[in-house]
């Protein structure tokens, strides 16, 4: 035991560099970081504000869903829908003393509190189910910029982020690209972009209405512009639609991600989201994706509210050559697992590097989140922990080292 003490401090005096993490991802490098809506979890989602802060905490990635305005412009927006509005079990507005019931979950703008727009309220069928609010389609890219800002979406979990209500403005793609490219030149180290289409069933139909560029075109055209047709590019096209990423990959070949929820289907598609994670629907995928955005349950699946057992998603996905990126990590104990929670409190943090551990064993390859810093974090502090296979390399070192120092010893008896 001395001996192998002695042995390690000598190995510590010479600098020697214990192994690397082995990652198990598809590439083996570690796993990237994206900032889900930018850091949402600490500024209002999809703006300027939260992408900056989150290339600030780290993240490899921002990402911005895209909705269409009036006049076919590309805007970073969670929905099509600016503010929403609860509805009656008939579909019609739900009032409260002659006034709209705000939607506390699902209204990220202060559209909602703006006269002037009043009557731009409405109801519409968006995949099938109606809803009710105002809808960026009803907006020229003039009138969102001029006097709609952003407020926080989970108004009553993430209280400290209403302090920043109602002062960012709602960013078009291309500045989320050039926010991108230009933090890329100060920090010295490549941003990318990973825009997810929203609803494109839903506003293909508006694009056809009204004689408009389809979004996807707007999207592959705005991208060539600024990265070329290039699959090195730092560029990740997602969907939960199926048809729409298929279009997509005829015209670009930027790298494509099919989104996978934890229930139901694609809005364009029978197959239920199980049946894509399985080993056919991944084969079927791999015809025109380079890997998917999974739901953390389709990897390991919740069992009484905790982690169960794991699934062969990852695995099988490797098998194929695609990449897994999993979603949505947050550290507010109302999204972990029960395991990971720090209390009862829903919007205390608790411990997002247990989760986060627990998928990137599995080889998750990158993952969403909504605080870029603790998961840059967490990548960082698995990465400290020497892997079963370093600790074998180490031992082996530190005996090679003891046997040195037992035959200098006899050399010197001798």
């Amino acid at each position: 035991m001395k001996a192998s003490v002695l042995s390690l401090a000598v190995l510590l005096s010479l600098g020697t560099a214990l192994p690397a993490q082995a990652w198990n991802t598809l590439s083996g490098d570690a796993p990237i970081v994206i900032g889900h809506r930018g850091a949402s979890g600490y500024r209002p989602e999809h703006t300027l504000e939260a992408y900056s802060l989150a290339i600030a905490q780290g993240a490899n990635f921002i990402e911005p869903d895209l909705v269409m305005t009036k006049d076919g412009e590309l805007l970073a927006r969670h929905e099509p829908l600016l503010a929403r509005v609860d509805l009656n079990s008939d579909g019609s507005i739900k009032l409260v003393n002659g006034a709209p019931v705000l939607n506390r979950t699902d209204s990220s703008t202060n559209v909602w509190q703006l006269s002037k727009y009043a009557n731009r309220l409405t109801v519409k069928t968006v995949d099938g189910q109606k809803v009710g609010g105002w809808f960026a389609e009803d907006f020229t890219a003039a009138e969102i910029r001029s006097d709609i800002r952003a407020q926080e979406r989970l108004r009553d979990l993430r209280t400290g982020n209403n302090s920043y209500n109602n002062q960012f403005v709602i960013p078009t793609l291309q500045e989320v690209i050039d926010l991108a490219k230009a933090k890329s030149i100060e920090t010295g180290r490549t941003i990318g972009i990973y825009p997810e289409t929203k609803h494109p069933t839903y506003f293909k139909s508006f694009t056809d209405a009204n004689g408009l560029k389809r979004m996807e075109d707007k999207l592959v055209e705005t991208l060539h512009a600024n990265y070329g047709n290039d699959r090195n590019a730092p560029v990740f096209i997602q969907s939960f639609e199926v048809g729409n990423l298929q279009y997509i990959n005829g015209k670009t070949d930027i790298r494509i991600a099919q989104l996978l929820n934890g229930s139901g289907r694609p809005f364009d598609d029978n197959r239920s989201y199980a049946e894509l994670a399985s080993a056919a629907g991944l084969d079927f995928i791999k015809s025109y994706a380079d890997g998917v955005g999974s739901n953390t349950n389709l990897m390991i699946a919740l069992a009484n509210g905790k982690l169960g057992a794991p699934t062969q998603l990852i695995a099988n996905a490797h098998q194929r050559g695609l990449i897994v990126h999993g979603w949505t990590f947050r550290a507010e104990n109302a999204f972990l697992p029960n395991e990971f929670d720090s209390s009862a409190d829903p919007a205390a943090f608790g411990d997002l590097t247990g989760q986060i551990k627990a998928f990137v064993d599995l080889g998750m390859d990158g993952f969403f989140t909504d605080q870029p810093d603790l998961g840059v974090a967490a990548v960082a502090a698995i990465a400290a922990v020497p892997e079963p296979q370093s600790y074998a390399l180490m031992l082996a070192g530190l005996a090679g080292m003891g046997a040195w120092v037992r035959r200098r010893k006899q050399h010197k008896v001798g």
